[in-house]
């Protein structure tokens, strides 16, 4: 198989952008659309904030990639069981938790390495205004699919304590989350880089690589980590979470890895169910306990 067909994009359909950010209450929800966190190019980088009716005073980050593709869709999808977008995220944020939609420097414009460092920002920025939505900044949580589950093990794997002789306040800000789920993520960059009509964010300097590839970022402060992963994914196989596992365990770093028996690459159905309870499981255990 050819090795760059290993990563897909984790299907998030897209409507047009709201112009302004703006706050509703909608099914017991808090939503604030477009929290700006930085500009580059002229344009705004955003993320949105849902807060649940009954807070538990802990955040979760999305990151709202596939394939390095980050595209805009209204928040309001992610709690919504009707709109039949298989983004619902309501048992993360009936459970308590403050849900943070983070999205970065989209492909085919923008690459690996700079959508790394927008997440990073965007994880600065939300810790540096967390309790502006009620969220202990020391209890944060991240997780995605794919390309995003990729940009939580960097997360997770390469944070900072920040620059304290910046003049920008958020990247005087530190970067660490708390815990981490990722689900069938890519963790090694190396070798996979150049021009790619489907993924055009691996076209960079291959000598980024090392950089950005999770599996050598791992360090025994690195927090708690779960992978989700089918034993089928024809994607991103599965040997990619278990090289992690192996280097987490390595490094003495609370660490594990769910099989789900005959997923592919992207949960449905019992599949999941199955993930999402074992991610919120994750987020409790770690986040709340």
């Amino acid at each position: 198989m050819n090795a760059l067909r290993m990563f897909a994009v984790v299907t998030i359909l897209m409507t047009i952008a709201s112009p302004i950010a703006m706050a509703d209450a909608s099914n017991e929800y808090v939503i604030t659309r477009d929290v700006v966190y930085g500009h580059k190019m002229g344009m705004a980088l955003t993320y949105d904030v849902i807060q649940p009716a009954k807070p538990n005073g802990a955040g979760i980050l999305f990151m709202n990639s596939g394939g390095w593709f980050s595209r805009w869709f209204d928040p309001a999808d992610a709690v919504d069981s009707a709109t039949g977008r298989g983004l619902n995220f309501n048992n993360v944020v009936d459970s308590g938790f403050t849900l943070f939609i983070v999205r970065h420097g989209s492909a085919p414009l923008f690459k690996v390495p700079e959508a790394v460092a927008d997440v990073k920002r965007a994880t600065r920025h939300i810790k540096l205004n967390a309790k502006t939505y009620g969220v202990d900044n020391e209890r944060l949580g991240v997780f995605g699919g794919s390309a995003g589950g990729h940009l939580s093990l960097m997360l997770g794997t390469d944070s900072d304590t920040g620059d304290s002789d910046s003049k920008d306040a958020i990247l005087m800000q530190d970067n660490r989350v708390a815990c981490v789920v990722a689900y069938f993520p890519p963790v090694d960059i190396r070798g996979l880089t150049g021009p790619n009509e489907r993924f055009p964010a691996l076209d960079f300097d291959p000598e980024l690589a090392d950089d950005i590839s999770p599996i050598l970022h791992v360090s025994k402060d690195d927090p708690p980590t779960l992978m989700i992963h089918g034993d089928k994914d024809p994607l991103v196989p599965l040997e990619h979470s278990e090289r992690i596992l192996a280097a987490f365990k390595e490094a003495g770093v609370k660490t594990n890895l769910v099989v789900i028996e005959g997923g592919v690459h992207g949960f449905r159905g019992k599949h999941a169910i199955q993930a999402s309870d074992a991610l919120l499981a994750w987020f409790q255990k770690h986040l709340t306990d």
